[in-house]
């Protein structure tokens, strides 16, 4: 531990090769692993949690939509605390907090202690993604920047699908509490390596709380300013949409495949998850699209794309199913991928503010329409699931319309995370 406080001893950012950047990196990824392992660990369990509470799926959803929506809404409290406190100091407890509830969560004596313990875990789960990037940004030697926040970016992606997959195998094995109780002990230990190994803060300059008259007036013209942007408020209501649209899809679609004529076990089910790995593609490809067609385009063209999959995945072949599935998922990413980048070009000043404007709608819009649209499964199964996504793809649709005549983002920027 001394080469990382020596390596970063002095005024100067951390540079690439030192045991300070290892360290860095090697903390960076666990962090984002750790987050998204145990965010979406309890997606593929759904039709379990159904069954053992007595629940109807739109309920059952609610242990995913419960967290994300608590998330959506803690990111910038989070973001103000770690400017007036610091970076590392709130991702630690952060951390650790989150994997400490998902053990408790194996122990539940209820559903409604479950989805108690999902909100607090969404609320400690802020402390990462709200910080983490300002911390790289402010720590990290800016030619090394975009290979750090790669890693992070890594992290992010592998921890999503991988507890997803995690816990579709165990429950095969064991019982969902036994898979609640693994990923809680491996967030654990993710967050103990963290805690050890990231450097501290050399370059945090602390800013106050926007409680003061000041400070309310500069957070207010900024609102204001992100407000009256003729692009931002259609961006924010375009990534509530499309993550909306996402995870109703992985949500449900477990319950579609454990049913005739399918018959799927979770394990089978859970291999879905598998087409993740269509998100790194996708989400890198979607840059150089972007520049070629135009960003309201290439969106416009992604969003059809998501259409299409959506639509194949009525087949009564599994084969077209699956087809479906990769093209809707390779669709989102790219969408994704678009929309954030146009986000931090038009955010300016307030490109902070506006990037956690627009993650907040992004979650918010999982957690609000990933449970509405189970409300259609119950009247009218996977055909009205995918109705109501249909129609959620298609005001997405309209909403790129309007921002036709605003110019495109020339670049995807670094720190785009692909994952959800």
């Amino acid at each position: 531990m001394t080469t990382v406080a020596e390596a970063a001893s002095d005024d100067r950012q951390i540079r690439k090769g030192t045991p300070a950047y290892r360290h860095t990196s090697l903390a960076m990824f666990l962090g984002g692993f750790s987050t998204f392992w145990l965010l979406y660990w309890p997606q593929p369990l759904l039709p379990h949690f159904a069954r053992d509470f007595q629940l109807s799926p739109a309920a059952s959803s609610a242990v995913l939509s419960t967290a994300m929506a608590a998330l959506a809404l803690a990111l910038i409290p989070a973001s103000f605390l770690a400017d007036r406190y610091g970076r590392k100091v709130l991702m630690q407890p952060a951390m650790l907090l989150a994997a400490l509830l998902t053990v408790l969560a194996a122990f539940v004596p209820d559903y409604q202690t479950l989805l108690l313990l999902r909100v607090l875990t969404g609320i400690a789960l802020a402390g990462l993604p709200a910080t983490a990037m300002a911390y790289l940004g402010e720590e990290i030697e800016p030619r090394a920047l975009g290979s750090a926040m790669g890693l992070y970016i890594a992290g992010t992606a592998l921890g999503g699908m991988s507890g997803r997959l995690c816990t579709a195998l165990l429950v095969d094995i064991a019982s969902w509490p036994w898979a609640a109780a693994v990923v809680g002990g491996v967030g654990l230990l993710a967050g103990v390596v963290f805690c050890r190994v990231l450097p501290s803060s050399r370059h945090f300059r602390q800013r106050p709380l926007p409680l003061s008259a000041h400070g309310r007036q500069a957070l207010g013209r900024a609102v204001l300013g992100i407000v009256r942007d003729p692009g931002l408020p259609w961006l924010f209501a375009i990534g509530f949409l499309l993550l909306g649209c996402f995870v109703s899809l992985y949500n449900y679609i477990g319950f579609r495949l454990e049913l005739p004529p399918f018959a799927l076990g979770s394990s089978a089910t859970g291999g879905i998850f598998l087409l993740y790995l269509l998100g790194t593609v996708a989400s890198a490809w979607s840059g150089r699209l972007a520049r070629r067609l135009g960003a309201a385009v290439a969106l416009a063209g992604m969003l059809a794309l998501m259409l299409a999959g959506l639509l194949l995945t009525l087949a009564q072949s599994l084969v077209w199913v699956v087809m479906g599935i990769a093209l809707f998922t390779f669709a989102f990413f790219g969408g994704h991928a678009m929309a954030s980048a146009w986000v931090g070009q038009r955010g300016g000043q307030a490109r902070a503010l506006a990037a956690a404007l627009y993650l907040s709608s992004y979650y918010l819009g999982a957690s609000t329409i990933g449970t509405l649209s189970g409300v259609f499964w119950v009247h009218r199964h996977w055909p009205g699931v995918v109705a109501a996504l249909a129609l959620a793809l298609i005001a997405a649709l309209l909403a790129v319309w309007r921002l036709f005549r605003l110019p495109a983002p020339r670049q995807l920027p670094a720190g785009i995370s692909p994952s959800v």
